[in-house]
């Protein structure tokens, strides 16, 4: 396995991925058409849970909102940014993107995919998946990303792009992390921690051209 040079934020990141991966089945290699399956099963779930207002008793959920300025054009960060391809390489454990679906309609794209990421731990790497949806407004410049992984973690994600003017964007996500009552400050600030890294990792790239 091709092995990438951990950034300053591997650390936090690299806890919360510990942490779920002690509470469920680490991935198996499943083949796409498995992770296709996991993924339908996972939305019924997810839908049913979304149901209950109030939450469950033992769990929880919390919010924050993070940003960062980008210099380059709205459109072309927009599409860069929301490409989860584009994530491997910012985010330091994410090894693959598997997509089930890819749909436009009424000016908004929806993409259902499973996020493959392994842990580099010895003596075996941990594979972990995170399935998610994809949903992006194509006219308003705004995606929203609903998303369960292991350990019974759901995350709620809208990401906004604005105009700046003279060719600077600036990219806010509003997250929401739901999980166990035990760890959700835990989830809500090494899930932050985590983006932020991947947000620095895209400006570079984005503002650099490689992408």
């Amino acid at each position: 396995m091709k092995t990438r040079p951990l950034r300053l934020l591997s650390a936090p990141l690299l806890a919360l991925s510990l942490v779920l991966s002690v509470m469920g089945t680490p991935a198996r290699a499943e083949s796409d058409a498995e992770l296709a399956r996991q993924w339908q099963y996972a939305w019924n779930c997810y839908k049913f849970g979304q149901v209950a207002d109030p939450l469950p008793v033992g769990r929880a959920r919390k919010s924050q909102s993070i940003s960062i300025v980008i210099n380059a054009p709205r459109a072309g960060v927009f599409k860069a940014y929301s490409d989860f391809e584009n994530h491997i390489g910012a985010n330091p454990f994410l090894e693959r993107v598997v997509t089930h679906s890819d749909k436009t309609k009424h000016g908004v794209r929806t993409k259902n995919l499973t996020a493959i990421e392994v842990i580099p731990i010895e003596p075996d790497p941990i594979t972990l998946t995170t399935h998610a949806q994809q949903r992006l407004d194509l006219s308003n410049y705004f995606y929203e990303v609903d998303s369960w992984s292991t350990g019974n973690i759901v995350t709620h994600q809208k990401i906004v792009f604005e105009s700046l003017g003279g060719s600077v964007t600036r990219v806010t996500e509003h997250l929401t992390f739901e999980t166990t009552l035990e760890l959700i400050d835990f989830t809500l600030s090494q899930g932050v921690l985590a983006h932020q890294g991947i947000q620095q990792g895209l400006k570079q790239r984005i503002e650099s051209g490689a992408l």
